[in-house]
């Protein structure tokens, strides 16, 4: 916009003290109340972790630096942005915010770097892995409402990787033309879907970035727990994406990316005779069961204000008022 079609509102004798009032006066300007808000409320940390810390020239430098390498590490496939914000837990907090879950409901966890739109639509009992050395696993799962009613058609995204801990988008010749341990499928007429996969593994998110040298820096390690990662969607329902983790993993308590909740450990169980039989799978095989539950659009709506108008409550902001699940200022 010309500068002469805007009302800057003068600045001058900028200090420490009185930096921030004066952001937050130069971009009052802004006609959108959200946008506006959460700009203030960025400005305002931001220049509070400033002071806090004291922070230098050159340790501001080197944040800088590191953002730019973040952004360079991220492809097509690879998405360094969200591996941050997943190991700093902002992808869960904000997961958690965004679609609070009743407790009758089945809880969201990380999306996490390596999800792709190439995964193809399959019909139920498909194998979704092609991975000749991971342990067979049989999956019967179902989705329903929070009052225990099946709920059909629900698009189901699956994706896992191989027995190395790898998914297919980090091999050197992945194309997209033949994705692998990913797949997608529709619920039956009974809530139903079931597919066959490989027992999931521990394995490590890429560390060979800046995010991998920021965890060596804070001494932590770069390891996940075993799981297996869903989406769900459907029109009337608020969007799931989850995952399940497999009881007694070695970094079941230290997921590095903070994804684990009790509610969504799970133990194996043992194909029968008859299972082998029904569903043409070897006797013996593990076997994963789990009851989804969604919850509609309308439930998550009612919560999420309720939530958001309770947050603000708390942090005694009471000048506020909730549009759509989002606080904003009361000016009226």
């Amino acid at each position: 916009m010309a500068h002469e079609k805007v009302n800057i509102p003068p600045l001058k004798d900028l200090t420490i003290d009185n930096i921030t009032d004066n952001v937050h006066l130069i971009n009052s300007q802004c006609e959108e109340p959200r946008f506006k808000y959460v700009m203030e409320r960025l400005v305002s940390h931001l220049h509070d972790f400033a002071r806090e810390t004291r922070l230098s020239t050159p340790e501001w430098l080197a944040g800088i630096e590191f953002l730019t390498a973040v952004g360079k590490k991220c492809t097509d496939v690879r998405q360094e942005f969200i591996l941050l914000s997943d190991t700093l837990g902002l992808s869960l907090l904000v997961d958690s915010i965004d679609h609070p879950k009743p407790s009758s409901s089945t809880e969201g966890t990380v999306l996490g770097p390596y999800h792709t739109h190439d995964a193809q639509d399959h019909t139920l009992g498909h194998k979704i892995s092609g991975d000749p050395d991971g342990e067979p696993l049989l999956c019967l799962c179902t989705v329903k409402t929070t009052t225990g009613e099946p709920i059909s058609d629900v698009k189901i995204d699956i994706w896992e990787t191989d027995s190395k801990g790898s998914y297919d988008v980090q091999y050197e010749d992945y194309s997209g033309e033949k994705p692998d341990g990913r797949a997608v499928m529709r619920s039956d007429k009974d809530g139903v879907f079931w597919f066959k996969a490989i027992v999931p593994v521990p394995y490590r998110i890429p560390n060979d970035g800046p995010v991998g040298k920021m965890l060596d820096k804070l001494g932590r390690h770069s390891w996940r727990p075993s799981h297996m990662h869903y989406m769900f969607e459907k029109p009337g329902f608020d969007h799931l994406i989850t995952a399940l983790y497999l009881r007694g993993d070695p970094y079941e308590t230290s997921d590095a990316v903070f994804g684990v909740k009790e509610s969504l450990i799970v133990d194996l169980g043992t194909v029968t005779p008859e299972q082998a039989k029904k569903y043409d799978i070897p006797e013996g095989s593990k076997l994963l069961t789990y009851d989804f539950v969604l919850v509609t659009d309308e439930e998550t709506k009612e919560l999420r204000n309720q939530k958001a108008a309770e947050a603000m409550k708390s942090l005694g902001r009471d000048n506020m008022k909730i549009l759509d699940g989002l606080p904003v200022p009361d000016v009226d």
